[in-house]
């Protein structure tokens, strides 16, 4: 099946291209829909622009879309790259919707309009399970962004390997937050993996924090061979 996976450079997106891959499909396209809403219901927000290196990486065409991200007229926006799609010859929609039933089911609806197969691999998946897999699979995943009481301004930058992985599990425990950032207590990016051909290395950063919540703004990163 030819397919395009919503791609925001995290680890849920990354790991649905990754299945995608693994399931035999023929991967088209990588689409990036850039919020001009740093608060958006539907897509992530934080270092956007590494997908550009991302997808030059994974030697993936990358599709962008720019939306206002103003709750429910951001779906317009999807609505128009994803017919886009259809008319490129696109059959199915792959997305990392872990257990958002918002984003889940409007991504299915659109789907549905569309007449395109609406593909979630990672629903549901056990947290625990899942972030040790994509830390056995190798890939290379940073904290860019939280929101979330228990943490701080230490984790931003933090590589999510499995001491890492124990501290969030003990968060979870004390605070309730969810193992996989599913309710946007963090966002994620993934600098390296075994479909990455170079590695994401970032040379500037900055964390930008205000009160309880901040994120690592990236000013510059290049691709360096493996």
């Amino acid at each position: 099946m030819k397919v395009a996976v919503l791609f925001s450079g995290g680890k849920d997106s990354t790991m649905a291209l990754y299945k995608a891959i693994g399931e035999g499909n023929d991967v088209k396209y990588v689409v990036s829909v850039i919020s001009e809403n740093p608060a958006s219901y539907m897509f992530h927000v934080a270092n956007i622009h590494i997908t550009e290196l991302s997808a030059e990486s994974l030697e993936i065409p990358l599709l962008r879309k720019v939306t206002k991200g103003i709750k429910e007229d951001e779906l317009k926006d999807l609505t128009q790259v994803l017919s886009e799609l259809k008319d490129k010859g696109i059959e199915g929609i792959y997305s990392g919707a872990l257990y958002s039933e918002y984003q889940k089911s409007r991504i299915d609806k659109i789907c549905e309009d569309l007449g395109l197969k609406s593909c979630a691999p990672l629903w549901h998946v056990d947290p625990v399970k899942y972030m040790e897999e994509i830390i056995d699979l190798g890939f290379e995943v940073i904290i860019i962004s939280v929101s979330a009481e228990g943490l701080d301004e230490s984790w931003l930058g933090k590589k999510i390997d499995r001491e890492t992985l124990d501290e969030i599990i003990k968060l979870n425990e004390k605070y309730g937050i969810h193992i996989g950032f599913e309710g946007g207590e963090a966002e994620t990016l993934v600098l390296d993996g075994p479909i990455f051909n170079k590695r994401i290395e970032i040379i500037d950063s900055k964390v930008i924090w205000e009160k309880d919540s901040g994120y690592l703004l990236i000013n510059e990163a290049k691709l360096i061979n493996k």
